[in-house]
């Protein structure tokens, strides 16, 4: 299997929404998308899936001399070595690619924030250099296009914890800030214990409002002249409004299930966004 079959193959299995809209690109943006993903994937797993943190953090050490191997020229995992010759092409940063290692760390060292500004220090290590990254592959013209690309990834990972509350509380991490909870009047066991209630409802309305707010201040960030360019964004932020609007209608059931779009229906989204834009 070659570097780029294995990217390929970890995106697939992965499910994520992203990968819709990787699907219009050009062949070799494509291919430099996919194993950014497929990296991001590869460090978050390796927090995720790890039963021992001591281990995790060797393993993250290790990507850490990874990524800077690859810019060396001498990538030895198949995720660098077929994201190794995108780097130069299209001017991906080693500081952000450490950046996103830094953000699976936080979730060994921290499972709760005391407020959405401390949060948001999380969402730019775990999304918004992502969105930055992702904005240099599609290509852009004008230098604001990377405010826009940061300010969406935050929007992403804020629809990410407002659909993952139940998974990640079973985890032991709850990332909706206390103050906010306190707020609203729920408690941090009501998450722990699966505990649906007219206080939650509200607490997530405020989370969804404030998610969706992100996505609009994203928007009018991107210049017109990169709208086209920028579009595999503009998919996948169609998917993933639309699937806040579904967390809503469900009335904020996320404690006790996964609430998901069909793969048919972020095809025809992505689609439908494509030939919009």
């Amino acid at each position: 299997m070659s570097p780029d079959e294995y990217c390929q193959q970890k995106t697939v299995q992965s499910g994520s929404s992203f990968y819709y809209s990787f699907l219009f690109l050009p062949q070799e943006r494509r291919r430099a998308i996919t194993a950014l993903y497929a990296f991001c994937r590869e460090v978050d797993d390796t927090v995720d899936e790890a039963t021992d943190p001591s281990v995790a953090r060797i393993k993250l050490a290790w990507w850490r001399s990874e990524v800077s191997t690859m810019y060396k020229g001498s990538a030895t995992h198949p995720v660098t070595k077929a994201l190794q010759p995108h780097i130069a092409v299209y001017k991906l940063e080693e500081q952000h690619l450490q950046a996103i290692i830094d953000g699976m760390e936080m979730d060994l060292d921290q499972s709760r924030y005391l407020d959405y500004p401390g949060l948001q220090k999380y969402c730019w290590r775990a999304a918004g250099v992502v969105g930055i990254l992702s904005a240099s592959i599609f290509g852009y013209a004008n230098p604001q296009t990377l405010a826009y690309a940061e300010k969406l990834g935050l929007a992403f990972q804020l629809t990410n914890i407002i659909r993952d509350v139940g998974d990640d509380a079973r985890k032991g991490r709850i990332y909706l800030p206390v103050n906010e909870l306190q707020q609203f009047g729920v408690t941090a066991a009501d998450l722990l214990n699966f505990r649906h209630s007219e206080k939650f409802e509200a607490l997530m309305r405020f989370q969804t409002e404030r998610a969706q707010r992100t996505y609009d201040e994203a928007f009018a960030l991107l210049p017109k002249e990169d709208r086209r360019a920028q579009r595999p964004g503009l998919m996948m932020a169609a998917i993933y409004r639309t699937l806040l609007i579904e967390i809503e209608r469900d009335g904020f059931h996320v404690l006790n299930q996964r609430i998901s779009l069909t793969p048919l229906r972020k095809l025809w989204l992505a689609w439908k966004t494509y030939v919009r834009t």
